[in-house]
C-alpha cells in the first residue's frame, strides 16, 4: 500500500456504514470501554450528518474506494466558544504508522484556526500511547481535568492545544 495511494477526503453521506464499522472495529481493538466512549455515541452511526453544522468537519482516509478511518474537528460542548475538539481520530491497523495520522490532525487544527477557534482539546485512552505521543509531538499537553461536555467520562486523558501564535 503506497503511501501516495492514500486519501484523506470529507466524509460523504454514503461512508457512513463503513466508517462505524471501522471506528468500532478499532476501539474493539483497543479495548476501549462501550460506554462513556465514543463507540456509544449515537452520532457515530451518521457521522455526515453530525459534522454537517457550523464549524465541524470530518475527514476519513481511504485507500482506494476502502475507507480505514477519519478524524473530525468540532465545537467543543459545554465550553467557551474558543474551544473546538479533536474527535474521533482512530485509524485501522493497515493505516497506522505511514504519517496519515499527522496529516489528519495538521488539517484538523488547520480547519480549526480557519473557523477562529483558539484552544483544541482531546480525549483519549492510558493505553493509546501512540497516539498520546503524536498529539505531544503536535503540540498537545495534559491537562488534569477534563473540559465541555463530551459524555465521555470513561477517557481519563485530556489534553489541549493552545491554537494562538500557532502557525
Amino acid at each position: 500500500m503506497a503511501l501516495d495511494s492514500w486519501r484523506i477526503r470529507l466524509v460523504e453521506q454514503d461512508d457512513n456504514k463503513d466508517l462505524a464499522k471501522v471506528l468500532r472495529n478499532v476501539l474493539l481493538e483497543m479495548g476501549v470501554p462501550k460506554v462513556g466512549t465514543a463507540y456509544a455515541d449515537p452520532e457515530l452511526d451518521a457521522i455526515y450528518e453530525s459534522y454537517q453544522s457550523s464549524h465541524s468537519d470530518y475527514w476519513v482516509v481511504c485507500y482506494g474506494k476502502q475507507i480505514f478511518g477519519g478524524a473530525g474537528i468540532a465545537p467543543l460542548v459545554g465550553c467557551a466558544e474558543s474551544y473546538c475538539e479533536l474527535q474521533k481520530m482512530y485509524f485501522s491497523p493497515q493505516a497506522r504508522g505511514r504519517g496519515l495520522g499527522k496529516k489528519m490532525i495538521e488539517l484538523c487544527l488547520q480547519k480549526a484556526r480557519h473557523y477562529g477557534f483558539m484552544n483544541c482539546y482531546l480525549e483519549t485512552m492510558p493505553n493509546m500511547l501512540d497516539a498520546q505521543k503524536l498529539y505531544r509531538k503536535m503540540g498537545f499537553q495534559y491537562i488534569e481535568k477534563p473540559l465541555g461536555n463530551t459524555g465521555h467520562y470513561s477517557c481519563p486523558v485530556w489534553m489541549i492545544k493552545n491554537l494562538r501564535n500557532d502557525n
